[in-house]
């Protein structure tokens, strides 16, 4: 399976980000959590929902959006926005991509969503926003779909 990043900045539902590791796992792909978490990786609802797949993630807790940049100065990073018209569909994604997702509450910040590189996964108009574990779903395998198994 080819190989692909997943960015969660400042997460805030542990059941979330525990589905989202649970996927990682399943899928090959990283797993990056970048600033203040909304919870503690020990807390039981996280825990529950990765089950006993965590042993599995590749995970990684980076301290800011501009540590993961210079750790991966040449990385192309995509946006995922409810602001946006490009949608994930229209993307040529490749190997060792990473698609980065916002908290659940608000989203990523202006200056990301703002971007070229920004994204969107089309919904009825009038709503708000998909589920962030279901939206990280939607776009990792149209990756997994596009690089191959």
């Amino acid at each position: 399976m080819g190989k692909f990043n997943v960015v969660l900045y400042e997460p805030e539902i542990p059941q979330n980000t525990g589905n989202i590791a649970r996927l990682c796992a399943c899928t090959g792909a990283s797993l990056y959590l970048v600033g203040k978490l909304g919870f503690a990786l020990t807390d039981k609802y996280t825990k529950r929902a990765g089950m006993d797949y965590w042993e599995n993630v590749d995970l990684h807790r980076i301290n800011s959006m501009d540590e993961l940049f210079k750790e991966f100065p040449q990385g192309k990073f995509y946006y995922l926005t409810t602001k946006s018209k490009k949608k994930y569909t229209d993307i040529e994604f490749e190997e060792n991509d990473f698609i980065v997702f916002g908290p659940e509450s608000r989203g990523l910040p202006q200056e990301y969503v703002t971007q070229e590189s920004a994204i969107t996964i089309p919904m009825q108009e009038g709503q708000r926003s998909l589920n962030l574990s279901n939206s990280v779903a939607i776009v990792a395998y149209e990756i997994i779909r596009q690089i191959g198994l």
